[in-house]
């Protein structure tokens, strides 16, 4: 069952009168979160406690949403990149990073690169050298392909500061790339 943008602003609505009313909002959007929280995890089971309490925080804080032009989904998102951080600087853990192969296309068409496989172990070895706000912005735009308007909300930053990083990011993996072929 799809949910339209319309549908979705009643029910916030009625879930902060209801809370009884945010469960179609939550059976809409718990897989989409468990599986940013898994990819970035890699653990199913801290995966599903993160999903948790991001869902927890999320009712509790409801009365504070105010609608930005996007869906819920930019908002959850947002929490659940926090409780991510939170637990990785907590438990001393390092980052997962999952990438499919469509994204892996992607990216390439983005990077003007043609050769999956010489992308992919490109990529591999480039990502790595990331610090974790760029490696976030390459996993939003390309990965889940957010607009910039919600990368801007998810990283407490600009619309135009989110297209900047991201286009200044792209041409420092294209010279790392190029620089590797040489």
């Amino acid at each position: 069952m799809a949910l339209t943008l319309e549908e979705e602003i009643i029910l916030i609505e009625q879930s902060k009168k209801d809370r009884k009313s945010f469960e179609p909002l939550y059976s809409y959007y718990f897989k989409d979160i468990f599986l940013f929280v898994l990819a970035r995890v890699g653990d199913k089971d801290i995966a599903a406690d993160l999903t948790s309490q991001v869902f927890l925080k999320a009712l509790l804080n409801l009365k504070k949403y105010e609608f930005r032009g996007f869906r819920l989904s930019a908002w959850l998102t947002k929490i659940a990149d926090n409780e991510v951080k939170y637990y990785l600087r907590k438990s001393n853990r390092i980052r997962n990073i999952t990438i499919s192969s469509d994204a892996i296309y992607n990216l390439g068409q983005t990077l003007e690169e043609d050769n999956e496989e010489d992308l992919l172990n490109a990529l591999k070895r480039l990502l790595q050298t990331l610090e974790q706000e760029a490696m976030q912005l390459i996993e939003l735009r390309f990965f889940e392909k957010r607009s910039f308007k919600e990368i801007a909300y998810v990283l407490d930053i600009t619309e135009n500061n989110a297209k900047v990083r991201t286009y200044r990011l792209l041409n420092k993996l294209r010279e790392a790339m190029d620089h590797e072929k040489v």
